[in-house]
């Protein structure tokens, strides 16, 4: 299964990745501008850069193989598609217990507290059915998609 994969060395901090996340799950998809003004509540990066100057990583869902968000999540809202291997959150089952939160090895995962609570993570951006945005749209190719 493709993943996204950070490089660590070419990383420099800058968040495009987080802003391009941001846009994908907007309502307005192309448009950064409106995604950001006109989206209200702007949805959450589901990637998110780490920073301990000078090192800087993007940090997202790694969909694992054996996934212990999913096996802790106590409505199934977390699950893992068979056949692609993606693991997703459904928010309309999701009641923010946070217990996927406590259960990722990798920190990947986010509360998102406005409105409805649900946890919030990557999905390799499989609506879209393309490569994910943030590697689309990383200015220093940090990010790659592929296969390991």
């Amino acid at each position: 299964m493709k993943r996204v994969y950070a490089k660590e060395e070419y990383c420099v901090g800058c968040r495009v990745c987080e802003v391009h996340c941001i846009v994908a799950h907007s309502d307005y998809k192309d448009d950064i501008v409106k995604a950001f003004k006109k989206q209200n509540p702007r949805p959450l990066p589901r990637i998110t850069v780490e920073e301990n100057r000078p090192i800087s990583f993007a940090l997202q869902c790694r969909h694992c193989e054996d996934a212990p968000c999913t096996k802790a999540c106590i409505t199934g809202a977390m699950q893992k598609d068979p056949e692609t291997g993606v693991v997703t959150n459904e928010e309309s089952r999701c009641v923010g217990c946070w217990t996927c939160i406590l259960a990722c090895p990798y920190g990947a995962i986010s509360r998102d507290e406005r409105g409805k609570k649900a946890a919030s993570k990557c999905d390799l951006c499989s609506d879209l059915g393309c490569t994910p945005a943030c590697v689309k749209n990383c200015p220093n190719d940090a990010l790659v998609f592929e296969e390991r």
